[in-house]
């Protein structure tokens, strides 16, 4: 079965500035965000797999950007959250697991590489970065078998951060789309997750990249160190 892989690239993408979706905000070396990662992804998992980008602001210009991917429409995006496009995505997905991402993710190829043997073998899991742990990002600890037990930005003892790369397996995905259909329109996906986690036991192994990196672009600094990633 063909690899499926969401983009979430719904939002407005306001804190950068950008008159145009935030995910085709162009880097050094003449791609844009979105055709990095759909390139990344590609080199990983090959031309077959099932690139799915979910869009809402300006809507067009993606689809001109990127013809040779899949599409489906958010049409609540400037009043919903990343919950509800993940959710829309979800519910569109074919059998299996799903890799999704944030369109705004700037990273090395090497990170899906590591993440693979976690997702070849059926296990949800996110990818994080140990080595920050900033009071703004999306952070997480651990229960006492190793796996993912808190996930958002208000916990105080974080091993690490959230990068916006993650795979749910077949096997949880039904659990996932119940809990993001539950969550608030303003929540982020992190609060399904968590959801799934708290009450239904769902396992989420989180995945070290922190060797590689990777940087979610919302402001200018942010793009500098993100064409620093190459």
């Amino acid at each position: 079965m063909n690899q499926q892989i969401v983009i979430l690239a719904a939002g407005m993408g306001t804190r950068l500035g950008r008159p145009h979706p935030k995910t085709l905000t162009e880097l050094n070396d003449g791609r844009s965000i979105l055709r990095q990662q759909i390139d990344n992804v590609r080199s990983v998992f090959g031309d077959e797999a099932r690139i799915v980008a979910v869009v809402g602001f300006k809507m067009d210009l993606l689809l001109e950007a990127a013809p040779d991917i899949l599409y489906a429409y958010n049409q609540r995006y400037d009043q919903t959250n990343t919950s509800k496009s993940l959710l829309k995505a979800l519910r569109l997905s074919h059998e299996g697991g799903v890799i999704w991402m944030n369109g705004d993710v700037v990273f090395e190829p090497h990170i899906l590489e590591k993440a693979r043997s976690v997702i070849d073998s059926g296990q949800s899991c996110v990818c994080v970065n140990r080595a920050a742990v900033a009071d703004e990002e999306v952070k997480y600890n651990v229960d006492t078998d190793g796996y993912v037990r808190e996930l958002s930005k208000t916990i105080n003892d974080g091993l690490g951060e959230s990068i916006g790369i993650n795979f749910i397996s077949g096997a949880d995905k039904h659990t996932l789309i119940e809990q993001l259909d539950a969550c608030h329109d303003q929540d982020y996906f992190e609060r399904g997750l968590e959801l799934a986690i708290a009450e239904h036991g769902t396992r989420v192994q989180p995945v070290d990249i922190s060797e590689f990196r990777a940087v979610e672009v919302d402001f200018e600094e942010d793009l500098q160190r993100a064409n620093e990633t190459g």
